[in-house]
Formats: structure tokens, sequence, C-alpha cells
């Protein structure tokens, strides 16, 4: 064969193969262009996941400070709800930005834990939703390094979170070594309980800017020196520990609380058993002797045990624990003829930390929920 066309088939070829590599190399940079907006899109999604997981956890908590502090109405807790998301999203940086949301992205709700479904709005609410966008209307869609070649400049994300508190208080884990829980070992009779829950007792104190005083506002109380209890020489007192707790234990269980070592005297769960209810054995009862703790809880909040029975009298006395609720505490007075003494508590939304929750229990607290958690 003549070296001319030799020359010409090897020209050829060179150009072949340089087109080929010409098509590689644009290949190739269009998958790394590909690759890497794809890896900025993922960054900004867990970024953003990360923001709406701390604005939900914010928001709820938000919620739940208002409510403990008494009646407030949906758009109360939504505008505080979203006020609460927004101060969080505000110290997270995604992408190039710090995200905030829009008044309708933060909703309040009830949240089943059972069936794992939000409920937007709930007389009720124990839960917030929070939907995190960056779009053309707020917050900017993503901007992409290689829309040039991609053909898309940027990119629209989405996120949402929900963080709730649950009331199915079905008992509590005993308290770490040095810790507490501040629940009062004193019973209240579900009757009482639920005069001042719906209204029908008497209104007599306010509690407002953290001062306690005389004047209606709104919500009922209920006397915790209760008006017998079927049980005579036992005012409701309750064994939280070991049998006969001496007057110093309840001092001490007034003021700091249930402690590690009371799980371990009372030798058995403090939780509900498969029909909801909970023995507890009674003390001789409410006296002058634990005056003095009470008064320096007044305007502070506890949990209390609710009662549906009690047989037995004094020490020998055995409540039937139906539940648990949150109350404050208003005014003390165990001195002076007995139609004068009272203890006086408001229900009152109070954190049950160290909770045991049944998401599927019939078992409800309307006035305790378990620390905020995320759920979704």
């Amino acid at each position: 064969m003549p070296k001319s066309s030799l020359s010409r088939k090897s020209v050829r070829r060179r150009g072949v193969v340089a087109v080929f590599g010409l098509f590689l190399i644009i290949s190739l940079i269009v998958v790394m262009a590909v690759t890497l907006d794809f890896g900025n899109i993922r960054i900004a999604q867990n970024e953003m996941r990360r923001a709406a997981d701390a604005a939900a956890m914010a928001a709820c908590w938000e919620m739940y400070d208002l409510q403990s502090q008494g009646d407030a109405g949906n758009w109360q807790l939504n505008a505080t709800a979203w006020e609460g998301a927004n101060h969080v999203s505000a110290g997270n940086v995604v992408g190039d930005g710090k995200p905030q949301f829009n008044y309708s992205d933060v909703q309040i709700g009830s949240y089943d834990g059972t069936t794992r479904e939000f409920e937007e709005g709930s007389t009720n609410p124990n839960a917030v939703q929070v939907t995190l966008h960056r779009n053309a209307s707020i917050n900017g869609e993503l901007p992409l390094f290689f829309g040039a070649v991609t053909g898309r400049d940027s990119q629209q994300l989405n996120v949402s979170a929900t963080a709730a508190m649950f009331s199915q208080i079905v008992g509590f884990n005993p308290p770490e070594s040095g810790q507490s829980l501040e629940m009062l070992p004193i019973a209240l009779d579900l009757e009482s309980w639920q005069d001042a829950v719906n209204g029908t007792s008497d209104d007599s104190y306010r509690f407002s800017d953290s001062t306690v005083s005389k004047g209606s506002d709104g919500t009922s109380e209920a006397n915790l020196y209760p008006q017998g209890t079927g049980a005579p020489g036992n005012r409701g007192t309750v064994d939280i520990g070991g049998a006969n707790n001496s007057t110093s234990d309840l001092e001490r269980q007034i003021l700091h609380g249930i402690s590690r070592q009371d799980f371990v005297d009372l030798g058995r769960p403090l939780a509900f058993d498969g029909n909801g209810e909970l023995n507890l054995n009674g003390d001789t009862g409410i006296s002058a002797g634990i005056k003095d703790e009470l008064r320096a809880l007044v305007g502070k909040t506890r949990i209390i045990p609710i009662f549906t029975r009690v047989a037995g009298n004094g020490n020998n006395a055995t409540f039937t624990i139906v539940r648990f609720e949150g109350v404050r505490i208003l005014d003390v007075s165990l001195t002076g003829p007995k139609k004068h003494k009272k203890v006086i508590v408001q229900p009152t939304k109070v954190l049950a930390r160290g909770a045991v929750v049944d998401y599927s229990g019939t078992t409800y607290s309307s006035h305790l929920v378990s620390p905020v958690m995320l759920v979704e």
C-alpha cells in the first residue's frame, strides 16, 4: 500500500480519537457538574433539615411556655410558635443565607403518637409542624454552580418537621441520682379536680407576672385539704417511698421532690397497671407540720396524683390513683379551725420530666405533658 494512503488513514484515526476525546471530556464535565450540584442540593437539604428540626422544637417549647402561664387562644399560641421558629432559624445557615418562615409555614395542632398523624388546629394543641421553603417567594431558590452546563440555575427545596409533647402519662421513671421528680405526696379526688378543670369550683385567685393575688382569672381552683376523703384520719397524703413516710420525709418531698431512693423504697414502679390504676398507701394526713414547706411553694408548679377511691383509715388507707396532673400552688393555711384550712391549687400545664408515655393508651392528663420531642 502506498505511503500516502497510510498517512491519510493515520490522520483520519487521529481525528476520530480527538473528537472522541473531546466528547469524553465534555461528558465528564457535565457529569462532574451534575454531581457537584446534586451534592450542593444534598448539603442544603441536610442544613434545612437541621434548621427545621431546631425550629419545630423551639416553637413547641414556646407554645408550652405560653400554655403553662394560663389560658391562651390558638392565635396567641400560633404567633408565639412562629416567632420562636424564626428566632431559631435565624441562627442557622442554609446554603448562602439564614432561612425564615412565613406565618402559614408554622402550624399548631394535635399529633397522634399511634397513627403518627398531625392535624392542624385543636382546642388543646400538643404539636407544632413547620415547613421550611427555599423558593422564589421566600428564602430564594438554592443557586446551582453549573447552570450553564446543566441548564438549571437554581433549585426549589422544601423540608418539614414536627415536634410534639404527649399527655398520655402512665407513670414515671426513677430520676437520675441527684435529681428528683417534682411531685407532691398529696392526692386530690377526681371529682374536685374535674370541678376545677370544668370551671364549676371557686375562682378566687389569680396568677400574673409571677405573683399570686386575690381575684378571678377565669381558672377555677381546688383545695388539696379535702372535705372528706372517705378515710377518717387521712387527709390525702400518700406514701411515695417507704411505707409510713415520716413528717420529715413529707417535708423533703414537698420542697425537693421525689428522689431516686424514694423509687427504690417504694419497691415497685410508680406507674399504672393494666387497669389504669396505681394503689398508694396513705399517711395520717395533711398537718400543720408541713405548712412552711407548702407555703414555700406558693406560685410554683408541681405534679399531684388524682384518686377515685380510698379504702381504710389513717396509715392503713389505700388510695387508688388514676392519673397525674399539673397544678400551681396559690395559697396555704393549715392553722385554726378545720373549715379554714386550705391548700389551694389551680390546674396548670406542667412538664412531666421522666414521664412514661403510652402512645396507644387511654389515660390522658389534661394539664401534664411530656418534654417536647421530634416526631417527624
